[in-house]
Parts: C-alpha cells; structure tokens; sequence
C-alpha cells in the first residue's frame, strides 16, 4: 500500500482502474463538450450577428474576386496607356 494507505501502490492493476475512474467521474468530458458547445452556438438560431445563407456568402465572394481581377485589368491598361 501507499504511505498514507489511501490508495493501491502505483503501476499496478488497481491503480489504473482507480484513476480511470477518478478521471470518468471529475472530468465529465468538460474539454470536449465545451469545446463542441462553443462550436455549435455559430451555427443556432440564438448565436447574435447577421444571419446570412452560404449562397449569399459565396455570391458576395465570387463578386469580390471578379471585382479585384477587374480592378487588375484597369490598372494594366492604365499603366499601358501611360507609358505610350
């Protein structure tokens, strides 16, 4: 036994049942389910901030690609312009 006689020496059979439980019983899955919470409250109806659809996302994103390449051609043609 330990010193104290509180628990089954250490690398035994015991032991590791004895902290297996001790684990199961303190933890309660804290790290997972929180986490899995905080994840979850995106994508509910209760989460605050603005509610758009993945359609409207992908439109507003492919727009902004379209936008940003236009804005690559004028600045081409601008600066062809300029030179001649």
């Amino acid at each position: 036994m330990a010193l104290g006689g509180g628990g089954p020496q250490r690398g035994t059979a015991a032991a590791a049942a004895a902290n297996l439980r001790r684990r199961k019983t303190a933890g309660g899955g804290g790290a997972a389910g929180g986490a899995g919470g905080t994840m979850l409250q995106f994508y509910t109806d209760d989460s605050p901030g603005l509610k758009i659809s993945p359609n409207v996302v992908l439109v507003m994103s492919i727009g902004f690609i379209a936008f940003v390449a236009i804005l690559h051609v004028m600045g081409k043609l601008y600066f062809v312009r300029r030179e001649a």
